[in-house]
C-alpha cells in the first residue's frame, strides 16, 4: 500500500494534538513533561522532513 506524502504530515498533526491534549490533562508532572517532549520530537522531525508548518501545530 502506497502512502501519499500529504497523509503523513496530517498523521503527525493528529499525533501532536493527541499528545498535547494528554499532556494538558496529565496529573503527574513527569508524565506531562514526557508527553510534551515526545510531541516536540515529532514536531521537529516533521519540520525537517516536510518543511515548517506542514500540517503540524505547536504542542504547547
Amino acid at each position: 500500500m502506497k502512502t501519499s506524502q500529504t497523509s503523513e504530515p496530517r498523521r503527525c498533526a493528529t499525533r501532536l494534538k493527541s499528545l498535547s491534549r494528554r499532556a494538558q490533562h496529565a496529573t503527574d508532572p513527569a508524565e506531562r513533561q514526557r508527553l510534551r517532549d515526545r510531541a516536540m520530537r515529532i514536531r521537529e522531525k516533521a519540520e525537517q522532513e516536510y518543511g515548517r508548518g506542514s500540517g503540524t501545530m505547536d504542542p504547547m
